[in-house]
C-alpha cells in the first residue's frame, strides 16, 4: 500500500508563491552591506542596522511580510506624501498649488531652496515643501491639529498610531536646519502662522511610530485610489491619489528620483529611518525597513528590494500590459442566439428571419480612453446595420472619466437615429453606478437599461415580434396552444372537460421547487418566470427562462411525475389552465391518440430547443 505523505514545504511553498518569493528576496538582500543609520537625529542613530523587512499588501486586503516588518520605527519623510494627500482632500487642487509646487530640484532633501518667483516651496517632498503643507492641517488649536494628524495616519494604516516622544524629542532639540527653511518662509509669506507651531505639527508627524507593515497598507491604500484596503474606509478621493503618486514619482526619491524613475518605475518615497514606499497602482503597496541610508538619505536595502521585485515582476510603469482589443469578448445577433423566453413555433419563425436586426456586443475589463475608442467603434459599426445594439457590461469592472464621456457622447448621437442603443449588466451600486448617473444627467442621451442580457434581448424581441401578423398576447382556445396541435375538435373538447383555468397575480409563486409534480400548466395570458436556486447565494434565485401565451410548463410532470425542479413565477397577472396529470392518463386510456398527439408535440418541442441551444453554443464558443 502506497503511504499517503502529509504536506509538505514544497506544497506550501507552491501554495504561497508571494511569501516565499519575500523570504528568498529577504535572505539575499541581507548579505547587501553599505550606508549607516541617520546620525543627525540622535535617536535614529540608535537603532540596530541589522533590522530589516519587507512587506507587501494588495488592493483587497492580502498582507505579505517578512523578516522584522513588524519592528517600529519612526515613519519620518514618508509622512509627506500623505499629508500633501491630505491637503488636496481638504482644501483642493488650485489652493494646494498656491502653497507648494510640483516641481522637483535635484537637491537634497533638506536643501534650503525656494521658488522665489511663484513665491513657494518647489514640491511637497522636500522639507520646506512638508513644512508648508503641515501649515495646512485643520484644527483650531495645536492640540487638535495633532489629533487630527494622528486621525489621518491611523486611517491609513487601519490600527490607532502614535508619536515616539523619544524620536520627537531628539528631532525637536536638532531641527536647527528646518527652523532656518521655517523661518526663511514666514519672512517670504509662505507660511503665516509661528513657525515654532508649524514645526511642532512637522516633527510630530514625521515621528510617527509604524511597522513595515504598516507603510504597505498605507501604500496599498493609494494603490487602491485612496481607500484603505483592510477597512474600506475611504481615506482620499482618487483625483487626489493620482496627483500624489505622480509627484511620488518625480520627487519622491530627492535627488535620486532620476534614476529610480528609469530603473525600478514605481512612485515611491523615502524616510532617513531607513524606509521606503512604493506604489504600483490598482495592485499592490510595497514597503522595506532596514536603517543604513546612502549618502542621498534612502535605505541601501530598501533599493535593492525595490529594484529586484520590479525587474522580476516587471512592475516598472512603462511596461506596457495594456491591450486595448481585448474589451471586446464578442459579438452576435439575435438570429443565432435568443433570449431564454420560450416561443411559439410562429415566433421563432420571425426571430430566425428578423432576429439579425438586434446586436449584442460584450465587453469586457477596464475602459478607459483606448478600449472604449475600440468598444465604440465596434459599436458603430453594427449600429449600421441593425435596429437595436445590446452592450453587456457585466464583465467591466471599471469604466473611467474619459470612458463615461465617449459612452454619453454616442449615446446622444444615436438618440437622434433609428437603432435603439440598450445596455444591460449595469448594477445600481456597482463599480458602474458613475455610469448610470452620466446616462441619468444626458438629457438627449437615451439609453434602455437592464439587469442582465436576457432581459434586454426579450425586450429587443418582443419589440420585433409586435408587427408579427399573428396574435401575441391571448390563447385562450385549446386549438391554439402549441401542445394541442394536431388534435381534433372532438379531442380538443375532451381535453377542454378536463382543464381548470387559473388566475395569479404578478409575483405569485405558481410552482415551487421540490414540490410533487401533479398538474402541467397552459399558459393563456400574461408572461412567467422559470427561476432556479444560485448554490451558495443563500435564498438568491436567478431567472433561467420566461414562458408566454400558448406555451406550457410543468410538462415533465408526464414524463416521469417526480418533483419540481424549479420555481414558476408571474410577471404579471396571468391566466393559465391546470391539466392533472392523472386525469390526462385516464382520458388517453380511452382515447390513446389524445396522449400520442401531445407527447409527439412536446417532443418535437424539446428536439427544437436542443438544436437552437446547440447551435448557440456553436457561436458563443
Amino acid at each position: 500500500m502506497n503511504k499517503i505523505e502529509p504536506i509538505g514545504r514544497p506544497l506550501q511553498a507552491a501554495l504561497a508563491p508571494v511569501q516565499d518569493y519575500l523570504a528568498e528576496l529577504h535572505a539575499r538582500v541581507s548579505a547587501v552591506s553599505g550606508g549607516n543609520p541617520a546620525d543627525y537625529i540622535p535617536e535614529l542613530g540608535k537603532v540596530d542596522p541589522e533590522l530589516f523587512g519587507i512587506a507587501i499588501a494588495t488592493v483587497d486586503g492580502q498582507v505579505y511580510a517578512v523578516g522584522d516588518a513588524d519592528v517600529p520605527f519612526t515613519i519620518q519623510s514618508v509622512s509627506k506624501p500623505f499629508m500633501y494627500g491630505y491637503a488636496l482632500q481638504h482644501y483642493g487642487r488650485p489652493a494646494v498649488l498656491e502653497q507648494v509646487g510640483v516641481e522637483p530640484t535635484g537637491e537634497a532633501f533638506n536643501s534650503i531652496v525656494l521658488d522665489e518667483v511663484a513665491n513657494r516651496p518647489f514640491n511637497p517632498m522636500v522639507n520646506a515643501g512638508a513644512i508648508a503643507v503641515a501649515e495646512m492641517m485643520l484644527g483650531d488649536t495645536q492640540e487638535k491639529r495633532i489629533a487630527n494628524m494622528l486621525e489621518l495616519f491611523s486611517d491609513l494604516a487601519g490600527r490607532k498610531l502614535e508619536i515616539d516622544d523619544a524620536v520627537f524629542n531628539s528631532e525637536l532639540a536638532t531641527g536647527h536646519r528646518n527652523r532656518a527653511i521655517a523661518y526663511m518662509m514666514l519672512n517670504t509669506a509662505m507660511i503665516s502662522r509661528d513657525p515654532n507651531e508649524v514645526l511642532d505639527l512637522y516633527f510630530r508627524q514625521c515621528s510617527v511610530k509604524v511597522t513595515a507593515r504598516d507603510l504597505a497598507i498605507m501604500a496599498a491604500t493609494l494603490a487602491n485610489d485612496g481607500k484603505n484596503p483592510l477597512t474600506g474606509k475611504a481615506v482620499f478621493d482618487a483625483q487626489y491619489v493620482r496627483d500624489v503618486l505622480t509627484v511620488m514619482n518625480s520627487c519622491g526619491m530627492y535627488d535620486y528620483a532620476g534614476e529610480w524613475a528609469y530603473e525600478v518605475g514605481m512612485p515611491a518615497k523615502s524616510g532617513v529611518s531607513g524606509c521606503i514606499i512604493a506604489v504600483i497602482p490598482g495592485q499592490i503597496g510595497i514597503s522595506v525597513y532596514s536603517p543604513p541610508i546612502d549618502r542621498q538619505g534612502n535605505s541601501v536595502r530598501g533599493i535593492r528590494v525595490c529594484q529586484e521585485i520590479s525587474n522580476e515582476f516587471e512592475l516598472h510603469a512603462f511596461n506596457n500590459r495594456t491591450n486595448v482589443r481585448s474589451v471586446i469578448r464578442r459579438d452576435y445577433r439575435a438570429d443565432l442566439v435568443r433570449s431564454n423566453r420560450l416561443r411559439t413555433p410562429e415566433e421563432r419563425a420571425v426571430l430566425a428571419k428578423e432576429g439579425a436586426r438586434i446586436a449584442v456586443i460584450e465587453a469586457q475589463g477596464a475602459l478607459f480612453f483606448g478600449s472604449t475608442e475600440q468598444l465604440l467603434r465596434r459599436l458603430m459599426h453594427l449600429a449600421a446595420e441593425a435596429r437595436y445594439v445590446i452592450v453587456d457590461f457585466k464583465r467591466v469592472h471599471l469604466a473611467d472619466r474619459s470612458a463615461r464621456k465617449l459612452i454619453v457622447r454616442v449615446a446622444r448621437a444615436m438618440a437622434q437615429g433609428e437603432t435603439e442603443l440598450v445596455f444591460a449588466g449595469i448594477a445600481e451600486n456597482g463599480p458602474l453606478e458613475s455610469l448610470i448617473k452620466a446616462l441619468a444627467e444626458s438629457e438627449d442621451g437615451r439609453v434602455q437599461l437592464f439587469r442582465d442580457t436576457d432581459t434586454a434581448l426579450e425586450w429587443c424581441e418582443d419589440r420585433l415580434l409586435t408587427g408579427a401578423p399573428f396574435d401575441l398576447g391571448t390563447k385562450f382556445a385549446v386549438s391554439e396552444i402549441n401542445l394541442f396541435k394536431g388534435l381534433s375538435p372532438a379531442e380538443c373538447r375532451l381535453i377542454e372537460s378536463i382543464i381548470r383555468p387559473l388566475m395569479f397575480d404578478k409575483g405569485d409563486v405558481i410552482m415551487r421547487e421540490g414540490d410533487d409534480a401533479k398538474l402541467f400548466f397552459v399558459l393563456a395570458r400574461g408572461t412567467v418566470s422559470v427561476e432556479i436556486k444560485v448554490p451558495g447565494r443563500g435564498e438568491r434565485r436567478k431567472r433561467v427562462a420566461s414562458i408566454g401565451p400558448g406555451l406550457t410548463f410543468g410538462e415533465m410532470a408526464l414524463l416521469d411525475g417526480g418533483k419540481r425542479s424549479a420555481d414558476i413565477v408571474a410577471n404579471e397577472r396571468v391566466i393559465c389552465y391546470g391539466l392533472g396529470v392523472e386525469e390526462l392518463h385516464a382520458l388517453a386510456a380511452e382515447h390513446p391518440n389524445v396522449m400520442i398527439t401531445i407527447l409527439s408535440n412536446l417532443t418535437r418541442e424539446f428536439s427544437e430547443r436542443l438544436r437552437h441551444a446547440n447551435e448557440e453554443i456553436g457561436v458563443l464558443e
